[in-house]
């Protein structure tokens, strides 16, 4: 089995395991909400929902983005995972402010009673269990293929053990303890983290499909191996993204303007080899400029040499 192979595999199996666990849930919180009549339920009902329909699309996302490029799509289908990531998030946003106006709602109402705590609290335990092994698979396969999609759905069913806890919590605080108000409160508060899971998995998401720089440390590292093959100067306009499981890099560097094709298409070939021996989901593109040669005068980003910047900021600086 080749390592695309085996990715495609790992993706498709999260994605499918995250909607197993999606359809069982559903099933459950239904039965749970009209037994409980609980707004903290019912907002876990609407989130296990959406749980099914964004992991569907996850798996959509992740099916697309593991098909070969084409002439269509010569980089790939990398893309489709963040695309299937913004979907994912819209979808959670809707839910958390439908949560919490049902919480409002009842909270004016005084309407905060429940019922067969019992059903829901058993309900909500099944949940927990079910979602922790979910979690446990999608860490595994997150860690050997850095999927943007997987991660997306990790991220919302992380915020779900919280949910289930606080359905418990507000369960028993409503019907054991008297506390009016506690349920649509935590419904609430269920809703006020459903809103930040989206956000921060919107972020990474926006970065893909913006075309979002490599982390510095990544960029350094990259630089540092670049910087052995002492042929090479001047390593400038260095530019890196990610799309899917794919890096995508290039960067300009000087050579002796009196050397060769054949001399220069040399060096550059033992240099990609490194290169891509150390990032194996890279495709490189390395361009040629003769020693002395001034790209853009005007952008700064392009001239930067890494090189000389490397050098100034030494690993323990």
């Amino acid at each position: 089995m080749t390592e695309m192979t085996k990715r495609n595999w790992l993706t498709r199996s999260a994605a499918l395991a995250s909607i197993t666990v999606a359809v069982l849930l559903v099933g459950l919180k239904l039965w749970a909400t009209w037994r409980t009549g609980s707004t903290a339920m019912l907002g876990s009902l609407a989130d296990s929902a959406l749980d099914m329909i964004v992991s569907m699309a996850t798996f959509v996302g992740v099916w697309i983005a593991s098909m070969p490029a084409d002439e269509d799509h010569r980089f790939g289908h990398g893309k489709a995972e963040a695309l299937a990531a913004i979907f994912q998030v819209l979808l959670i946003a809707l839910s958390a402010l439908a949560i919490a106006a049902r919480a409002v709602e009842r909270l004016l109402a005084g309407d905060t009673a429940v019922s067969a705590v019992g059903d829901g609290v058993l309900v909500s335990t099944i949940a927990i269990v079910a979602t922790i092994a979910l979690l446990a698979w999608q860490r595994f396969v997150m860690a050997r293929t850095r999927s943007v999609a997987i991660h997306a759905d990790h991220v919302h069913y992380q915020s779900d053990l919280l949910l289930n806890v606080a359905v418990i919590a507000a369960l028993l605080l409503e019907s054991t303890f008297g506390l009016a108000g506690a349920d649509p409160l935590f419904g609430l508060g269920i809703a006020l983290w459903l809103g930040w899971g989206a956000w921060r998995a919107a972020s990474e998401a926006v970065d893909h499909l913006m075309d979002r720089e490599w982390p510095e440390d990544e960029r350094r590292r990259f630089v540092e191996i670049a910087h052995r093959h002492p042929e090479l100067s001047n390593l400038h306009d260095l530019r890196t993204r990610s799309a899917g499981d794919r890096d995508f890099v290039q960067f300009h560097v000087d050579l002796p303007g009196a050397m060769t094709v054949e001399q220069a298409h040399d060096i550059i070939e033992r240099v990609e080899e490194d290169l891509c021996g150390h990032f194996p989901r890279m495709e490189l593109l390395i361009h040629i400029d003769p020693a002395g040669h001034v790209d853009d005068p005007g952008n700064p980003l392009v001239e930067e040499d890494e090189f000389a910047k490397l050098e100034e900021t030494p690993d323990n600086a």
